[in-house]
């Protein structure tokens, strides 16, 4: 499953309300180790296709999430199951790292 680009506006629908964990990643275009966990995230979302949903929200263009969840720096990566944050971490990590913190919360 390739990764969700999600908004404002479809960010309950997208994540707060999925059957299954869901990876939340603020990101921006201008920030580096946001661009470089990028590739990561998606080879992660093809691998545990069913089990995890990653999902990509773009601060620039929606702040009003990242403002609810306290967010002042990307990259951000939030876990969200059955609708509450149950993990969360801040900044780039190699793929492994990502993975093995994915499946540890989840």
């Amino acid at each position: 499953m390739p990764t969700v680009a999600v908004t404002d506006e479809t960010f309950d629908a997208e994540v707060k309300n999925s059957d299954i964990p869901v990876v939340v990643d603020f990101w921006a275009e201008w920030c580096g180790p946001c661009k470089q966990i990028g590739p990561a995230l998606e080879e992660i979302s093809a691998e545990m296709n069913g089990k995890v949903k990653i999902a990509k929200v773009d601060v620039d263009s929606n702040p009003n999430t990242a403002t609810q969840l306290g967010i002042r720096g990307i990259p951000a990566l939030f876990i969200f199951k059955d609708g509450e944050v149950i993990s969360n971490r801040a900044g780039a990590a190699p793929k492994a790292a990502l993975q093995s913190w994915i499946e540890d919360s989840i």
